[in-house]
């Protein structure tokens, strides 16, 4: 294999590492108490600052003019796609983990196929082999997503008891019933980001600029957002950025998270289809148990997370 066959391998691995810097560096900004919602602007804001003049720029010349039915439907998309699904999962994280984020995510290659065929976008044949195995990796999603809420085994020491980045109030002070709303609504939160990639992929062949499109969707995202925190948050005082982990979090989440990896996926999903990318997915999920240990010096309970080999499975079906 030659230096360019290993290109996707290695781009795969940072998509990786880049989303487990997202659900560590997240989930450290809502320990000091930032709000979630506030987080979710500044975050498609600074998006939106890296990726509008980089659409004009480079798209300007090959670019149709967006008529006003295509510009409602990027308006209705970024609201579920992004503003609705992203504030629904920050504040699932804050109510569970950096851990549970990462885990929870793996069922999206599951949830999306399960959107596509309800949409019949998708067709099963039942009792095809490959067809049993997509209805089984359903039912393997939908029990790990179970075990996440309810059971809880042995747990595990922090690797790093001196952490980084310390929370004001743990997840072992977390109430049962909390952990349980946090594992559903960040399902939630995952169902209706499975929903936009669906609805995304048929937007992208009636309009093919992709950078143009993600662009649209982040100013108006961040046009949402706003609203959204300024209803939610009237005490302005927390809109205050300061020289610390909740600052990171918005550049890392905005430059690097939205800016590069969405470059990187579609890149890496280009050269060797979606289901690639979507196979090194428990790389991300093993990465943020030790980095969230580390950093956090979040308790992680093997019990919750036995579950990842029904999505190690469900994602090789």
């Amino acid at each position: 294999m030659g230096a360019d066959g290993k290109k996707p391998y290695v781009i795969a691995v940072i998509i990786q590492v880049i989303y487990t810097g997202m659900f560590v560096v997240s989930k450290a900004a809502f320990n000091q108490g930032f709000s979630t919602y506030v987080f979710i602007f500044y975050r498609q804001a600074a998006a939106s600052l890296l990726l509008l003049p980089l659409a004009i720029a480079l798209e300007r010349k090959n670019a149709r003019s967006m008529s006003f039915r295509l510009l409602l439907k990027l308006f209705m998309f970024a609201l579920i796609g992004t503003t609705f699904s992203l504030n629904l999962y920050n504040v699932s994280l804050k109510l569970t983990s950096a851990t549970v984020g990462s885990a929870t995510s793996n069922s999206m290659p599951v949830v999306t196929f399960f959107i596509a065929l309800l949409l019949r976008m998708e067709v099963v044949k039942l009792r095809s082999p490959s067809g049993m195995a997509k209805v089984a990796g359903v039912g393997l999603c939908l029990a790990g997503v179970l075990v996440i809420a309810f059971y809880v085994g042995p747990s595990l020491n922090p690797v790093n008891h001196h952490r980084v980045w310390a929370a004001a109030t743990g997840d072992a002070g977390a109430t049962r019933g909390t952990w349980i709303m946090g594992t559903f609504l960040m399902v939630l939160a995952n169902v209706t980001w499975s929903v936009w990639i669906v609805l995304q992929a048929a937007l992208l062949k009636e309009y093919p600029n992709k950078l143009l499109v993600t662009a649209t969707q982040c100013v108006f995202s961040a046009g949402q957002c706003f609203v959204v925190a300024a209803v939610a948050e009237r005490d302005f005082s927390r809109w205050q950025l300061r020289f610390d982990v909740t600052l990171l979090a918005v550049l890392y989440t905005g430059f690097v998270v939205t800016g590069v990896s969405y470059y990187l996926q579609a890149w890496c999903a280009d050269m060797k289809g979606p289901v690639f990318l979507a196979v090194w997915t428990p790389l991300c999920f093993v990465l943020t148990i030790f980095c969230s240990s580390f950093f956090l010096g979040e308790i992680v309970h093997l019990g919750r997370y036995d579950q990842q080999l029904a999505f190690k499975l469900q994602l090789h079906c």
